[in-house]
């Protein structure tokens, strides 16, 4: 699928233009060009502050969030680079806490397009030159780097050794990049998932990871061993533990000594903050546990199981509705978000669900795992990507035993369709960070 960023700053749009007509309109895996592009520019990626690297199929922004509120709560001024954006391509950049402004953005992408004009790269690595040149300009403590898609081959990956890597939750997604055939690498899918994501490890950058079933964790095991690394895994090296108001954070390094109430919901962010915490604890300095508990109580990560606040979106609903939005898009994000919509939002009626979902897909599956905690879904398109009709949506819908469906034209649509018949006090809106993010624009609720 192609990467899509529009502007409303003339110069910025003008660096988009250029950029989608001269990248080739697609995902190319692989480091020789983001190499040569940081060769030509003075090779800012050896240039950073300490950098902590985090990878996953899911929960990697979330652990991003988490790992700057911390870091910043601790008095570190921290740059962060993170994908996809949700309205407006400044959010992947953030410089010494804030997003870049435009004219700063418009200047550097004309730097690296001028840079790389011959070179046929992509936009994601064009947008990542960008960033590290940003990053190795603007005096900072820390920068957190999201890798884009998989790991190994990832332009994030130019950078040398982190001071920690953090790999998150990890499931079936990108097939056709991540699964593509390859000698030598392993022949089972979730096999081969995992030690793409590990191929981030490098020699003197320690690993911190979630727990895996086992194949999964012997894999990314032996990546850290051929890098001369070991890993501090949750469930063997360190831990959360659910309390009634929060959790408390242990491990063989020392615990946290106060108890940690996250903002965001859910058992999958509780695990994020964990990950976060456990990466922060293999790097020099740590942070204070007083740092990590506002850090942990401040971190929030837009667009996912969020509630919208009063806007030009929420006021067609009555007021006794609450519309929440969620970017979740594959079958792990599918189990996480079933299991929190079914022990909090569902508890006592179903929801109901506005869905677009990207033609890459897997809507059967999707939509099997959330169908019983869905009253009424309303499929809809999601404009300037390739995306399943919104009347095979429905049907998919009612073969997963969905009862009550239908489709809209667009997302004002389906609210207001939702506005006249639906007894349901919470809509979500999801299957696409894409429809998260138009929602989020038209609600007029712009990440900051």
């Amino acid at each position: 699928m192609p990467d899509h960023a529009h502007s409303t700053d003339p110069a910025v749009q003008t660096q988009l233009d250029r950029l989608a007509a001269l990248s080739p309109g697609r995902d190319i895996l692989g480091l020789e060009r983001i190499a040569e592009i940081c060769n030509r520019l003075g090779n800012p990626q050896n240039q950073l502050p300490r950098t902590f690297h985090v990878a996953g199929t899911n929960g990697k922004g979330s652990t991003c969030a988490y790992l700057r509120a911390i870091l910043e709560a601790d008095g570190r001024t921290v740059h962060s680079y993170t994908s996809p954006h949700l309205v407006r391509f400044n959010e992947r950049i953030r410089l010494a806490g804030t997003l870049i402004d435009d004219a700063l953005l418009a200047a550097l992408l004309e730097e690296v397009l001028n840079a790389s004009e011959d070179l046929q790269a992509s936009f994601f690595e064009v947008t990542t030159a960008a960033a590290l040149l940003a990053f190795a300009r603007t005096p900072a403590d820390d920068v957190i780097i999201e890798v884009g898609l998989g790991g190994r081959l990832d332009a994030t990956n130019i950078i040398p050794a982190p001071a920690v890597c953090g790999i998150a939750s990890l499931g079936i997604d990108h097939e056709a990049f991540l699964l593509a055939p390859e000698a030598g690498t392993p022949d089972d899918p979730a096999v081969r998932i995992a030690w793409e994501k590990a191929g981030i490890i490098k020699p003197s950058a320690r690993v911190a990871t979630l727990a895996y079933p086992a194949p999964l964790t012997q894999i990314i095991a032996q990546r850290a061993a051929e890098a001369g690394t070991t890993l501090f895994s949750e469930g063997t090296d360190w831990s959360v533990e659910l309390e009634t108001d929060g959790f408390r954070w242990t491990s063989n390094l020392g615990d946290v000594a106060e108890t940690l109430r996250p903002r965001m919901t859910g058992a999958h962010q509780t695990r994020n903050a964990g990950l976060a915490i456990a990466m922060l604890h293999l790097a020099e300095p740590r942070p204070s546990d007083a740092a990590i508990a506002r850090g942990v109580a401040d971190a929030f990560w837009p667009g996912r199981m969020q509630l919208l606040c009063s806007g030009p979106l929420t006021t067609r609903m009555p007021d006794s509705h609450n519309i929440w939005v969620d970017g979740g898009h594959n079958l792990d994000a599918a189990h996480q978000l079933a299991a929190l919509i079914g022990q909090t939002l569902a508890r006592r009626e179903p929801i109901d669900l506005i869905l677009g979902m990207l033609a890459n897909k897997d809507a059967a599956g999707f939509l099997a795992l959330l169908a019983p905690h869905i009253g009424k879904l309303v499929a809809v398109p999601i404009p300037g990507h390739e995306h399943h009709a919104p009347a095979d949506l429905t049907q998919i819908a009612r073969d997963a035993g969905i009862a009550h469906v239908s489709a809209q034209d667009d997302l004002p649509s389906a609210i207001r369709a939702l506005s006249t018949d639906s007894p349901a006090r919470n809509i979500l809106i999801g299957g696409s960070l894409y429809l998260v993010g138009q929602a989020l624009e038209l609600n007029e609720e712009f990440p900051a």
